[in-house]
């Protein structure tokens, strides 16, 4: 499948997720529906491997990297992030999601060695614009409770963790076939959760609304098996830097979602954003020829 379809795909889907996970907020601890999600998702990747018969034996190098992976992409990510939520609006979280880009962006350097691709900084920079000039006007006039610095660095505390887990994806992507790689990270992650959950002693209540389990299911089969398995292709085929631009394109999704459902109102400046966001992807993922206006953009 190419590229593009990978792209369209993982965005559609986590674009429609956002609305899902309402239906799991305030009904159980946020943690628990986390790890439920994902270790879900690892029985079903679990099948796929044994039916298909991907690989399951691998070195304990690799599985170190599992293990970092499921640490870092799913534990770290989605807790800090569930604990942003309860501190700061849904808007700055989203503004401050697109900083991914830019992480996976430093991180690829650092870690991996591999040149910054000045169209992907371009691209995330419009994309950045783009969601400031969506969700900025949300800020106005909000009040914000409890403790918003605490707030801003769970939130950091997110996004840092995901792009350390994106480049530690590509490395070992390179070796390892996607769905391998899904199966034993998600195992490993929803199994730390479950830790952390058995340390803290944190109890269990489980709903008995069946929109609960309904989304749950969502959520762990299109949201965790399917879109992961695509953006993780990404991430093998285009690199983390250029991959991590789905965190820009889903909240367009997320808007047109909120319009059908939740009588989103749309302005002049959203619309504007829209374009942005659309005008930095093709940047970001090399389709405007940025390379004739300077040199510069012609890194690979």
């Amino acid at each position: 499948m190419p590229n593009a379809a990978y792209f369209i795909l993982c965005t559609l889907i986590w674009g429609t997720t956002w609305f899902a996970i309402n239906f799991q907020l305030d009904v159980i601890n946020p943690t628990y529906s986390v790890g439920i999600r994902f270790f879900i998702a690892a029985v079903c990747l679990g099948l796929i491997v044994l039916f298909k018969g991907y690989p399951l034996k691998f070195s304990w190098r690799i599985h170190r990297a599992f293990l970092a992976g499921g640490l870092f992409l799913y534990a770290l990510d989605y807790s800090f992030l569930y604990a942003a939520q309860q501190h700061i609006v849904s808007a700055l979280l989203a503004l401050m999601s697109s900083s991914v880009v830019y992480f996976n962006v430093i991180l690829r350097r650092v870690l991996l060695g591999k040149p910054i691709r000045f169209d992907v900084v371009v691209g995330a920079t419009l994309g950045f614009i783009g969601i400031a000039a969506i969700f900025v006007p949300e800020l106005k006039g909000m009040e914000q409770q409890g403790y918003i610095i605490l707030g801003i660095l769970f939130a950091l505390g997110s996004f840092t963790s995901a792009s350390v887990g994106n480049i530690v994806s590509e490395k070992t992507l390179e070796t390892v076939p996607v769905v391998s790689f899904n199966f034993y990270t998600m195992l490993y992650g929803s199994g730390l959760i479950g830790l952390g959950l058995l340390v803290t002693q944190t109890p269990l209540v489980l709903p008995t609304a069946p929109s609960f389990y309904i989304a749950l299911c969502y959520l762990a089969v299109f949201g965790s098996v399917i879109a992961f398995g695509c953006y993780m292709k990404l991430v093998q085929q285009m690199g983390s830097d250029r991959a991590a631009y789905v965190v820009l394109i889903y909240p367009i999704v997320a808007l047109i979602v909120s319009t059908i459902f939740e009588d989103y109102q749309w302005s002049m400046l959203s619309a504007v954003g829209v374009l942005l966001i659309l005008l930095g992807n093709a940047c970001a993922m090399g389709k405007l020829p940025l390379q004739r206006i300077s040199p510069i953009f012609a890194t690979k």
